[in-house]
């Protein structure tokens, strides 16, 4: 029956955030987006920043042909996240806005999906290597035994004795290029994995700080367990199992000689030739080690002290009194409300309508403050130099931005006195255009007020620009009369 067992099992594990997250409809982009924003460069992103970025990208793969359309916007997204378990969302003290990073659960499932293409040998020299020494180790260390233990210290003392007379006549055995490669990229994936333990600790203090908290409420006695322990002024958090571990690692992380000891051990390996067959992230991973473990550690150790000071302010300041009387007012209603449900169906009218609520509830970080700023306005007056204005300069503005009518009208009214009949072009070509086309149209303006326009016949104008040059377009043939001279005066 074990495998109805591993079904039950999987089937309770495809509902976690990470196996959503590897199968969700667009999993390759979210993979790709939170790897990008929030895993290979920095952690912790404000609100303000990390819907910028992600907006930007998402721009960028929306114009790419070969990408899926994501056409939600970066918050609706980062709420969808949010919601699935993949970001986690905090205020630190001090802040001035809400500051986002990966849940462990999205971390273990893009670790995964990342570890899928990289080619790695099942078995190798260096990891059963590595099997042995810590059962040996293991063993050695756990021997109670007097002669047994005496018995393995002298067996490592002459393998030791032959190892120096070995280099003391010049026969020094070294790991190979492809050997030591092989091992250093081990130790980095060893290293890198304990630098993630850290958010599992820190998730593991929060469980423990929602568990005592609940505990203390949830106990109505006048001194449960949690509560005596604190009163005595025990760190419970730091008492824990948990908490333990760690401050055992934190102590051994900060030794001093544990620490040159590590630095040194790191100058060594990259000054190696195969050390130069590492990739650059390799080699800067392993430079920066010592100063990840101490940065990543200190944020989980801040967390502890914090955790530890804030259940203990919890409980000296009776604030979990008025935490357990919510919590027993609470469970009365409940009660209450289970005794009545027989008798008050879902339907029943109560005699009282409620009006539901129309307003959006959005988190703070969605909001954009006005700056009045924005809205200001320069009352400031610039004073200048009045200018001298004559009464040419005032003409040639005139005439530079209106037909001049009154000379058109004088020309075709001198005209008229010696030919019957004149049309638009034979105007043209005895009287110069000052205007250029703004004559032309003016001309025509003329003739369907005082002309005879023919339906369907043109001509053919021509005129001299104000730069000299000779212009011509085909109009309408009008003509103009001398009947209608006089209207032209």
């Amino acid at each position: 029956m074990k495998h109805r067992e591993r079904i039950t099992r999987y089937r309770a594990l495809r509902e976690q955030p990470q196996w959503k997250l590897l199968a969700a409809a667009n999993a390759p982009e979210i993979i790709g987006l939170l790897q990008s924003l929030l895993m290979d460069g920095e952690r912790t992103l404000p609100a303000a920043a990390l819907h910028e970025r992600l907006q930007r990208a998402l721009d960028q793969l929306n114009g790419d042909e070969l990408s899926r359309e994501l056409p939600r916007t970066a918050q609706a997204y980062i709420a969808h996240w949010l919601a699935q378990g993949w970001l986690e969302r905090r205020l630190p003290e001090g802040a001035d806005q809400e500051q986002y990073e990966l849940s462990t659960q999205a971390l273990q499932a893009i670790r995964f999906a990342d570890s899928l293409e990289q080619s790695r040998v099942a078995a190798t020299e260096s990891r059963l290597a590595l099997v042995i020494e810590q059962l040996s180790q293991l063993a050695a260390q756990t021997e109670s035994d007097p002669d047994a233990r005496l018995s393995a210290l002298r067996d490592e003392r002459d393998r030791i004795d032959a190892e120096i007379a070995r280099v003391g006549v010049g026969r020094v055995v070294t790991l190979d290029g492809k050997r030591a490669l092989e091992r250093a990229r081990q130790i980095i994936g060893l290293a890198d994995d304990l630098t993630e333990d850290f958010r599992r600790v820190r998730d593991d203090f929060e469980r423990l700080n929602r568990e005592f908290r609940e505990r203390i409420i949830d106990d109505e006695s006048e001194r449960g367990d949690v509560l005596s322990r604190l009163f005595e002024g025990v760190d419970v958090i730091g008492d824990s199992d948990a908490g333990r571990s760690f401050q055992a690692f934190w102590r051994l992380l900060n030794d001093a000689e544990q620490s040159a000891q590590l630095d040194a051990a790191l100058e060594t390996v990259l000054a190696r030739g195969f050390a130069r067959k590492l990739d650059r992230d390799e080699r800067a991973f392993l430079r920066g080690f010592t100063g990840t473990m101490l940065d990543r550690g200190g944020q989980v150790h801040d967390v502890l002290q914090h955790f530890a000071r804030s259940l203990r302010g919890f409980v000296q300041s009776r604030g979990y009194l008025e935490q357990r009387r919510l919590n027993q007012l609470l469970k009365q209603a409940q009660s209450e409300a289970l005794a009545l449900r027989d008798e008050f169906t879902a339907q029943r009218p109560i005699g009282r309508d409620l009006q539901l609520t129309t307003s959006r509830l959005r988190s703070w970080s969605q909001w954009k403050l006005h700056d009045p700023r924005s809205a200001h306005v320069d009352g400031s007056v610039q004073r200048n130099d009045a200018a001298s204005i004559s009464l040419e300069s005032v003409g040639d503005l005139v005439a530079s931005s209106e037909i001049d009518f009154r000379t058109l009208r004088r020309d075709l009214h001198d005209l008229l006195a010696i030919q019957p009949t004149l049309s638009i072009a034979q105007a043209l070509s005895q009287r110069e255009a000052p205007q250029g086309l703004g004559s032309v149209i003016g001309y025509l303006s003329l003739g369907t007020r005082h002309g005879t326009v023919v339906d369907g016949e043109q001509e053919t104008a021509h005129w001299r620009s104000g730069d000299g040059q000779w212009r011509r377009a085909r109009i309408p043939l009008v003509w103009f009369t001398q009947e209608k001279r006089h209207e032209l005066a």
